[in-house]
């Protein structure tokens, strides 16, 4: 699933209804949305990002912004992952000897 895309001069992500928006108008719940199927998804892609193909200098800004903060992610995920679960495990022990009331 493609969530960022360049096309014709300019970046766009992938709403939740499966069509394309401009970059410049990213919210703060697409962005947490875009990284949680980051997150949960096997198959996301992004185009790369290539200053020459996005000519609005807002669009540049804010893709080049989005994609790396996403690919990090993506090649870190396995490693949230198990943080997560130690966090939870953690707790999950810390609780369960914990005497009742």
């Amino acid at each position: 699933m493609k969530l960022l895309k360049i096309e014709n001069g300019c970046g766009h992500f992938r709403l939740q209804s499966g069509d394309y928006s401009p970059v410049d108008k990213i919210s703060k719940d697409d962005l947490l949305r875009l990284v949680n199927v980051t997150l949960s998804e096997e198959d996301v892609e992004f185009d790369a990002y290539d200053e020459s193909m996005i000519q609005n200098h807002a669009h540049q800004v804010i893709y080049k912004s989005v994609v790396r903060k996403l690919q990090s992610l993506r090649e870190r995920k396995q490693e949230f992952v198990d943080e997560s679960a130690r966090l939870y495990l953690e707790d999950y022990e810390k609780y369960k000897t914990a005497p009742t009331g």
